[in-house]
């Protein structure tokens, strides 16, 4: 066969499968997580040998290059890296990743993201509308990302739109956060503290992290300041 016409062949073979893979693959796939991309994506090994790129369904955690989006990720590899999962597949995305719900032991880890703070209720794609209570739980206990300034909180979506324009993106609404309506109590002005001893509380230590650009309190870049205490 020439060169082009297997090039065409391969083409057509790739095409095909993405078309059937929904009906090709079982309902349900059992395997190793080997990988962690980011808040939202892993790599599945199953039978040892079978790689699968698989996106959480129903959620959307902050990209890589957003305040959080280090610390999502760290967040789903302590509850998957390593460990056998089931996933149920309910889709294919146009990348070419399965989409599904993953669980281990019986927990739903998709939730679990949502309620803990490190992914959004993906609306445009939600079929189960649980996950947008849980994110309102998550946000009024201003767990994991909730706890960021309010001017730092994006939805990914709106994000990725504002990096595809080249521009800003509008925020997201959030309340406004205890850092910032703590910047003028006694303690609190900027150059009086540098380091996570010197803090008190995760809000305190936000507020020096965020109004005051005090970096020496995030040392790992993720967006969460002096770990210990705003976990």
């Amino acid at each position: 066969m020439r060169l082009p016409l297997l090039r065409q062949a391969i083409s057509l073979l790739v095409m095909t499968m993405l078309v059937w893979a929904p009906q090709a693959w079982a309902e349900t796939l059992t395997g190793k997580v080997v990988r962690v991309t980011d808040g939202d994506t892993i790599t599945l090994l199953v039978d040892g040998r079978r790689q699968y790129k698989i996106r959480l369904g129903e959620i959307d955690a902050p990209e890589g290059g957003q305040p959080f989006g280090r610390a999502a990720k760290r967040m789903l590899s302590d509850l998957v890296f390593g460990r056998t999962i089931r996933a149920r597949v309910t889709d294919i995305d146009r990348y070419g990743r399965a989409v599904a719900v993953l669980t281990v032991d019986g927990t739903n880890i998709n939730a679990q993201m949502v309620k803990g703070g490190g992914a959004w209720a993906y609306r445009r794609y939600l079929s189960d509308q649980r996950y947008i209570r849980w994110e309102e739980e998550a946000r009024q206990a201003r767990r994991g990302l909730w706890r960021l300034q309010a001017d730092q909180i994006m939805a990914p979506w709106d994000w990725r739109a504002a990096k595809r324009r080249g521009g800003p993106a509008p925020l997201t609404t959030a309340p406004q956060s205890v850092a910032m309506q703590s910047a003028g109590q006694p303690g609190r002005q900027c150059g009086t503290k540098r380091v996570c001893r010197q803090m008190g509380s995760c809000e305190e230590a936000l507020h020096f992290l965020n109004s005051c650009q005090v970096r020496s309190l995030d040392g790992d870049g993720d967006g969460v300041p002096c770990e210990k205490l705003c976990r």
